[in-house]
């Protein structure tokens, strides 16, 4: 009698671990979909009175070029910006990049991509990128948060994380998780027109 109780406790605790393992499979899937994840930042305030929301000022940072010179976020305000946290040990990292150096070719210029690899010195190193980025021919402009300043800055944790900065400095949208082209060009289209 008493087997049988463990045996019943035992199916019944495997079902329950089965259902949250379900669960969060679910929810953790949705992060690399690629398809909706690309939040947008309020264009209207909520109560409909016509009175502009507060917009975000896009914080600077610090990384460095390959050289080892400073770079801030700011040197680029002026133009569209595409900011990505990456690196090349990670997967939907890698699945997304084909997509940025397609854009970045595209536009020409128009917009600027601020490719930041989160470069830990251990992990992710100055060279283990480069060598990600040289094999697979990338054209990308690629900075390294060796301090991590950028990544604190953003609360980039989870890898990889996009935001999408208009020409005057202000989030406009982000996206946790691998994007798709798609995706990543309705966050430029949020953020760019294209002069006719």
């Amino acid at each position: 009698m008493e087997n049988k109780k463990k045996l019943t406790f035992l199916a019944v605790g495997l079902l329950i671990l089965l259902l949250v393992a379900g669960v969060a499979y679910k929810k953790l899937g949705a992060n690399f979909s690629g398809g909706n994840q690309l939040a947008a930042r309020p264009t209207a305030p909520p109560d409909g009175q016509g009175e502009e929301p507060e917009k975000i000022q896009a914080l600077d940072f610090t990384v460095y070029d390959a050289d080892g010179s400073e770079v801030h976020l700011s040197d680029y305000f002026g133009k569209p910006i595409v900011l990505n946290f990456w690196a090349s040990w990670c997967g939907p990292c890698k699945s997304e990049m084909p997509a940025f150096d397609q854009a970045n070719k595209d536009l020409n210029g128009e917009v600027q991509f601020l490719m930041i690899n989160m470069t830990d010195g251990n992990r992710e190193t100055v060279e283990t990128a480069q060598a990600f980025i040289k094999k697979n021919g990338y054209d990308l402009p690629v900075f390294f948060d060796t301090s991590m300043d950028a990544a604190y800055t953003y609360g980039a944790y989870a890898l990889p994380t996009s935001f999408f900065i208009d020409a005057d400095g202000y989030v406009i949208a982000n996206a946790q998780g691998a994007i798709d082209a798609e995706t990543l060009q309705r966050g430029i289209d949020m953020i760019y027109t294209p002069a006719e």
